[in-house]
């Protein structure tokens, strides 16, 4: 039984990303961006009170109405300026609708989105997984600590190659990159923290002793 089997029979689905359209799944992950998801929500709470999660209820903000509106999710200012930097990308794009761009191939897109200033490859690749179901695999802080405490990889693994190394031995599949990236993130916020980590309760335990 290998890391996914192991965390999948213990944890179950996860059904993430959280999100009710795939325009509130990519606000959301440029929202989450140096934050946690509990201060998203309140923010996302904020824009569907106003009418506001979608591209024209943005539009129709003014810069400090929309700011006011995303504060809970932190760096208010430099987010809002990311979410119009976004909007203007879709429409650069010819996108009335964000799953517009799934006509794209995954890779031509992500050089795209990652064009867009503020997008860096962890909220491309967030988008790209779960707003559009484009089949690539998104790593993060989490996966980093994870596989180097096993020592499966090394501290300063770089984002890509981290990337790599699950996409050069996974299938293609964008439900399993899908529940294995939130597997993951469950892992390291329930046993493997960042200080004191339950390694003896941790489903992924076992495979520190081979």
């Amino acid at each position: 039984m290998g890391y996914y089997e192991a965390l999948s029979k213990t944890l179950g689905p996860s059904h993430w990303w959280p999100g009710e359209t795939p325009f509130e799944i990519a606000v959301g992950a440029i929202l989450v961006q140096n934050t946690n998801w509990k201060n998203v929500e309140k923010a996302i709470h904020n824009l569907k009170e106003n009418d506001a999660l979608t591209l024209q209820g943005i539009r129709k903000l003014s810069l400090e109405e929309l700011q006011e509106l995303i504060r809970p999710s932190g760096f208010f200012r430099i987010k809002s300026v990311r979410l119009i930097n976004f909007l203007d990308f879709l429409d650069d794009n010819s996108a009335e609708c964000i799953t517009d761009l799934a006509a794209f191939d995954t890779f031509t897109l992500r050089e795209k989105l990652l064009s867009v200033k503020g997008i860096g490859p962890e909220t491309a690749d967030s988008i790209l997984l779960y707003a559009l179901k484009k089949p690539i695999f998104v790593v993060d802080a989490y996966t980093r600590r994870i596989f180097n405490r096993h020592m499966l990889i090394h501290e300063d693994i770089e984002y890509h190659e981290l990337q790599d190394f699950f996409m050069d031995v996974l299938r293609d599949d964008v439900q399993l990159f899908n529940e294995y990236h939130a597997l993951l993130v469950k892992t390291a916020k329930e046993w493997c923290k960042k200080t004191d980590p339950d390694c003896d309760n941790c489903p992924l335990g076992k495979f520190l002793n081979n």
